[in-house]
């Protein structure tokens, strides 16, 4: 066998390749113990993608926080530039 049957393709990219050896070393295993080992892999495995998506949410919403200080650091400078501007206007009045 190649892998834990309930796995595919896309499964394969996103798991660790430790845990896709265990689904392998699972899938050898005699029936008795496959059916018993393959719930606890099952709640593992989810748990790995749960995780994973987490990570990607928490990553995109860094970027997101990244551009956003840049777009408001830049207005802070715009802000201030201006403020510099009006006050040199004023004192040459």
């Amino acid at each position: 066998m190649t892998g834990h049957p309930r796995l595919n393709d896309k499964d394969t990219e996103e798991l660790p390749r430790e845990l896709l050896e265990l689904g392998r070393q699972i899938a050898n295993l005699p029936s008795e113990y496959q059916a018993d080992m393959g719930r606890v892999y099952d709640q593992v495995v989810d748990s790995a993608r749960r995780r994973r998506r987490i990570l990607s949410l928490v990553q995109e919403a860094l970027s997101q926080l990244r551009l956003d200080i840049k777009y408001l650091m830049f207005d802070l400078q715009v802000t201030r530039d201006e403020r510099d501007a009006l006050r040199q206007d004023s004192s040459e009045d």
